[in-house]
């Protein structure tokens, strides 16, 4: 029997789809990289029986970077990135193991059917498993298709079972366009990053931002809030007067009108004006006039529409808005919300769709008079023959979607509704009033027909908008008439439903992306989001679009960008070449980069302006181990020690807090140590601030701490200071910190394990022995005679803190507590014995049996 291997996108996004092919009657079992399932069962395939296999990925197999001495910002001219540095594909998230988690799954197969997401990204991912697969796959005959391409929109029967019955190929054009984008960004925005964030990191000490990045689609969306921001600080509030009039018919009738000449800009002119309006006691109707008029029902909903509404009425963030569209989705609650198309194909089941939301007590009175009367054909929208509008699929209840999940439904389901629902229809009234010689106006609306406004009551005609009944000739009483002094005002900060307009008008970005380049700007201290969401630009980010002005406005324009996102729908739809793009774009910026470096001291100059010298920031800590003067703690983003004498910056360890530690000196370079430490209940370690930036072995790594230095004899590395092998990483070591008691602990100098032991002894040390059982090393505790939890009398015991009886009780497993994400630097796991080298405890494969050997 011949084997059909089927890939989704997502784990819950194959156990949906196996569910409906299989009818329910499929095994599962989870597959060797333990986040992904498998699930199997046997159907007809091609005319013949075979055994169906469905799983998944988790997102991209593979990511785009540079080979390993590229990545070293130290020793690569950024410039070198444009043509010379070689990259490779790399698995994106190695710990999952994917690709080989692919091959041993697919080992075997005889066709696969791709069940990627239908857009260009799930396009690249098809190539990327293909690239996994098919070289362990069965031959197949020559004139054999294997290789087959699932095309959907929604996790519904109808739809998952048409598209089995249609399969196609997967498209090597729209992969391709994607491959493009990626190695762009990469190069561009890696060059550009890299050589901004030293020139000025090294200058400037109150940046406050831990990467000064740029991106061929970030800078420009960073450029309309400036652009904003300027149009703001520039503006000059010029007065202006307005002549007010309110009038009355008896008791019940008062009206506020409005001066046909709208305002005028100087006073003496408006309080002559004034003058005669006020001589007048009535005011006469001179005009009465009606117009039925049309309140459109929305298009179709679209993802940029989707995110416009939920961050402009919803208060939602674009990434987290994605984030709950994309799990309606998979959950098959929502059809796909990728799309850029505001038009139902004519075959689309609008009744059935419609009639799923019947039962749904927040809309089924709507959705039953629908039904009944018939629909309504949506409004013609653009068709960008990518995927259907995005359209609830099935009824839910807050309860099981959740609070966010809950209202985004809700607008997406009462969206869809009115799509298909009447117009609204209302009277606008209109009455003319002359008083004295000026004339002045009222409008008002009368509802007529509510329409869609049923399901979407914020979009209805208010009822104090209607007006009193009256007629030509009519005469109403003047009770007030004032002079109003006002003055012209700014626009407000760019909203983010303000900035995805911009964006999708000038093509910067994908209905994908646009999120992603939103957050970036936001993560990297460039905006700060205000209320009503409104983005407001930090001195940083005003400083450097300022500056790319200055050096080369393209850098910020959406201009570039537009005509290169151009150029990759055209490499999408077969009509350019991959490699020529690629060279040509690639050529452009590689000279802007030239300009920009050769032209970075007009930019410096407005960055003086803002920030401070590095020599004149932070406070001093640690001494130099060159020219033993004080160095200067920096703690804004990102921290480091700056030494103005040598003129030299350090890094060092973020989200956490530095102190001096002990005043004590690495035997290698004479530099003070610093601890770093993320508080009380989360992990320290100390450092040299020289070795951390400049790695003294060839076995460590840029970024490691004392407790990763594999020096033989410096009391405070590794060799000195690591028991034993971490329980729950492949890699770290469980390390002693001699600043903890006297809560004393030791941690995983890779994660953030953390195992507490011998509370409240007076005195911890690492032993020179090691355990027989285990290979830890051994622990000598010294306890107060008073409060030992020793037998006897005895205060000192020397053992292994997982195999001694005697320690057993004292020894507790936990993880680091951490605000922010913890910093995490490379080191290889120790090997050798003796002294200073002893090797990791053995380690159980199974994970129950190891707590159970180490803490039991």
């Amino acid at each position: 029997m011949k084997t059909v291997l089927m890939v989704a996108e997502k784990p819950s996004l194959a156990q949906s789809i196996a569910k409906i092919l299989s009818r329910g009657s499929c095994s599962s079992r989870k597959g060797l990289n333990g986040a992904c399932s498998v699930h199997e069962y046997t159907g007809s395939f091609m005319g013949q029986s075979v055994r169906f296999k469905m799983t998944s990925v988790c997102g991209h197999v593979m990511s785009l970077d540079f080979i390993g001495k590229y990545n070293n910002w130290d020793k690569v001219d950024p410039a070198e990135l444009f043509s010379t540095a070689p990259t490779e594909k790399k698995e994106a998230n190695p710990k999952l193991n994917m690709v080989k988690f692919l091959q041993v799954e697919g080992r075997g197969c005889d066709y696969v059917v791709l069940w990627l997401d239908c857009d260009k990204e799930g396009e690249n991912i098809c190539f990327e498993v293909l690239d996994a697969i098919q070289p362990v796959m069965n031959k197949a005959y020559s004139y054999e298709s294997t290789v087959f391409r699932a095309k959907f929109s929604s996790i519904t029967d109808t739809d998952i079972c048409n598209a089995m019955n249609h399969l196609g190929e997967p498209n090597r054009n729209e992969a391709l366009s994607v491959d493009a984008r990626q190695e762009l960004d990469l190069r561009i925005g890696c060059a550009f990053t890299r050589f901004q964030t030293k020139y000025f990191q090294g200058k400037y000490g109150n940046l406050d931002s831990a990467l000064v990045s740029f991106g061929p689609c970030q800078t420009p969306t960073l450029g309309f809030c400036v652009e904003r921001h300027d149009k703001i600080t520039s503006f000059k509030p010029e007065p202006y007067w307005v002549v007010q009039t309110k009038v009355s018919r008896g008791k019940d009738v008062s009206l506020t009108l409005d001066w046909d000449r709208v305002r005028v800009f100087d006073r003496e002119v408006a309080q002559m004006f004034l003058n005669i309006v006020k001589t007048a006691r009535e005011a006469r109707v001179e005009s009465v006039s009606k117009k039925e008029k049309v309140k459109q029902r929305p298009q179709a909903l679209n993802t940029v529409e989707m995110l416009r509404v939920a961050s402009s009425a919803l208060g939602m963030g674009p990434q987290h808005t994605m984030q709950i569209a994309e799990r309606l989705y998979t959950q098959g609650y929502i059809s796909y919300p990728r799309t850029e198309t505001t038009h139902y194909p004519e075959n689309f089941d609008l009744t059935g769709a419609l009639r799923q939301q019947a039962s749904n007590p927040f809309w089924a009175d709507s959705v039953k008079a629908l039904l009944s009367e018939g629909i309504n054909r949506p409004r013609k929208g653009n068709d960008a023959g990518d995927h259907p509008p995005i359209t609830p699929m099935r009824s839910a209840s807050e309860s099981e979607l959740g609070s966010d999940g809950w209202r985004l439904f809700d607008y997406i389901t009462r969206h869809f509704i009115a799509t298909l629902s009447c117009d609204c229809k209302y009277l606008q009234t209109t009455i003319a009033f002359s008083v004295s010689t000026e004339s002045f106006t009222c409008t008002g609306k009368t509802l007529i027909s509510a329409g869609f406004t049923e399901v979407m009551p914020w979009q209805s005609i208010p009822e104090e908008e209607s007006l009193p009944v009256c007629e030509r000739g009519e005469v109403f009483t003047v009770d007030e008439v004032k002079l109003l002094e006002k003055h012209t005002s700014p626009p407000d900060y760019l909203t983010e439903a303000e900035l995805i307009t911009l964006m999708e008008k000038h093509g910067i970005g994908t209905d994908a992306s646009i999120p992603v380049h939103i957050n970036n700007i936001c993560q990297r201290n460039y905006v700060t989001v205000e209320s009503g969401r409104r983005l407001k630009p930090t001195n940083l980010g005003i400083v450097l679009v300022h500056g790319y002005y200055k050096t080369d406005a393209e850098l910020v324009l959406p201009t570039i960008r537009s005509a290169v996102e151009k150029q990759l729908n055209l490499i999408a739809q077969g009509k350019a070449n991959f490699k020529q793009v690629l060279q040509f774009t690639l050529d452009i910026f590689k000279r802007k980069f030239h300009y920009f470096v050769d032209s970075i001291a007009s930019m410096d100059e407005l960055m003086e302006v803002s920030f401070s010298p590095i020599a004149a920031t932070g406070k001093p800590l640690s001494r130099c181990g060159k020219c033993h003067r004080f160095m200067k703690y920096i703690q804004a983003k990102p921290s480091r020690l700056h030494c103005s004498h040598c003129d030299e910056t350090y890094s060092l360890p973020q989200n956490g807090a530095i102190k001096l530690y002990k005043e004590l000196r690495c035997p290698l370079d004479e530099f003070e140590l610093v601890l770093w430490s993320t508080g009380s209940r989360g992990k320290s370690y100390p450092l040299c601030p020289y070795c951390y930036s400049n790695p003294p072995f060839r076995d460590m790594k840029k970024g490691m701490g004392c407790s990763e230095c594999t020096h033989p004899t410096c009391q405070h590395s590794l060799n000195s200071l690591g028991i034993g092998q971490c329980v729950e990483c492949e890699n770290g070591v469980l390390v002693f910190d001699p600043t903890s008691g006297p809560k004393w602990r030791m941690a995983c100098n890779k994660c953030n394990v953390v195992v507490h032991f011998f509370e409240n002894a007076h005195k911890v040390r690492v032993s020179s022995e090691s355990c027989e059982s285990c290979e830890a090393s051994l622990v000598i505790v010294d306890f107060n005679k008073a409060r030992s939890p020793l037998p006897g009398d005895e205060t000192q015991h020397t053992g292994c803190a997982f195999c001694d009886p005697v320690f057993q009780d004292l020894v507790e497993l936990k993880h680091a507590a951490m605000r922010h994400p913890m910093h995490r630097g490379g080191a290889g796991r120790r090997q050798g014995r003796g002294r200073g080298r002893r090797p990791a405890p053995k380690k159980p494969k199974d994970k129950m049996a190891a707590l159970a050997a180490y803490f039991v």
